[in-house]
């Protein structure tokens, strides 16, 4: 059986002498594994379409286990992405987490909105640390582990100040912020900023401003949150973290 889905390619890695699998997050079946026959030889019709961030539609024949690429038009090259090293950096780390944290053949179509528009935002020069923070945080809700910032997670009270704590899984409020010393204290601004990051949709990037030190303070929260609950070890945050200690030191 033959299917026209839309999808984009997360990963891919060689099979043999000359095909490649694909890793595609899809509209229509989320995340699924397809074998594209000769992808690897030069002159193949499939090697330009089988490249990671390709946006495109597929002709996909299902099988049990993996399906099998039987063709493809590109919609979004996303060439913007690919000439520019930090770009691709932020990217490649979105496709690596997401190829990580979901599950096979899970329909999301709000969560693959949302990556799809996150790497053509990164294309066009929007803020990449921003829309990365605001990516991740929605994979972590699908992933079910998604932080608790509607109020304090103990009481459920709104009235801050905040404090954040990894151990509980989101926002405490002064009368319960004994349940971690170790919580971080969090400013009015960052505790709304992680909110909005939660729960605003990416397209909306263009109201949310961030300064660069807020942007460190909330990175480093989110990988401490990450390391705790998340565990997979994603290879592609090494780049980036190397990246932010280079812009450091300009």
């Amino acid at each position: 059986m033959f299917e026209k889905i839309e999808g984009i390619v997360l990963r891919t890695r060689d099979y043999g002498e000359t095909h490649k699998i694909i890793s595609l997050f899809t509209r229509e079946k989320g995340k699924i594994g397809v074998i594209a026959r000769g992808a690897k030889k030069p002159k193949s019709r499939m090697a330009s379409i089988t490249q990671p961030f390709i946006h495109g539609q597929f002709l996909i024949q299902s099988g049990k286990n993996l399906g099998t690429l039987s063709q493809g038009e590109m919609l979004t090259s996303l060439r913007g992405v690919r000439e520019d090293i930090i770009k691709t950096a932020y990217a490649s780390y979105l496709a690596e987490l997401t190829d990580k944290l979901l599950d096979e053949k899970i329909t999301d179509i709000f969560l693959y909105e949302q990556f799809l528009q996150s790497l053509n935002l990164i294309a066009d020069g929007e803020d990449a640390e921003v829309l990365t923070m605001m990516y991740e945080l929605k994979l972590y809700k699908k992933a079910g582990y998604s932080p608790h910032f509607n109020g304090c997670v103990n009481c459920g009270t709104g009235e801050g100040p905040f404090s954040f704590s990894i151990q509980e899984g989101g926002f405490l409020c002064p009368r319960c912020k004994h349940l971690d010393p170790e919580a971080y204290g969090l400013t009015d601004n960052i505790a709304r900023l992680l909110k909005l990051f939660l729960f605003v949709d990416v397209s909306r990037l263009g109201n949310i401003s961030v300064k660069e030190e807020n942007k460190k303070k909330l990175r480093m929260l989110i990988d401490a949150y990450y390391d705790y609950y998340g565990g997979a070890f994603i290879k592609s945050k090494k780049f980036l973290k190397q990246l932010d200690m280079f812009k450091g030191d300009v």
